[in-house]
């Protein structure tokens, strides 16, 4: 049992980041689902893929690892970092921003016909028309 406690203990200072992505994940989807307010949707959606950012940046960390530039007189020695999830992370940004600008969009629109932002009122009002 004290093994499994030193482990555990080990891990959680060791790989810290992955215990802040679980909570940034647990906390988001607990926004998304619990609250019936569209414009705390939006935000929990976005801790929710700050989290999977956090993640892939997370992961992708190479101990000692060098740019991944190699020298002209030859190939260098050592550990060298793949860009591969700073690329993937950049583009997921953009397309995080897009998506959340239209959601706002769609948001306010939503509010300027109906007058809230309710997700229950909006059901019952839509089950009126």
């Amino acid at each position: 049992m004290t093994e499994t406690l030193l482990f555990v203990g080990d891990l959680l200072t060791s790989q810290y980041t992955y215990l802040l992505v679980a909570i940034l994940l647990v906390v988001g989807l607990y926004i998304v689902v619990a609250s019936s307010n569209l414009v705390k949707k939006v935000i929990g959606l976005n801790l929710f893929q700050t989290a999977i950012f956090l993640f892939f940046i997370s992961a992708a960390y190479v101990q000692g690892g060098q740019s991944p530039i190699l020298p002209s007189e030859g190939a260098g020695e050592g550990l060298y970092a793949s860009p591969l999830p700073q690329v993937l992370v950049l583009t997921a940004i953009v397309v995080g921003v897009a998506l959340t600008a239209v959601g706002l969009a769609l948001i306010v629109r939503i509010y300027s016909e109906y007058g809230t932002l309710d997700e229950e009122t909006l059901r019952e009002v839509r089950a009126d028309e």
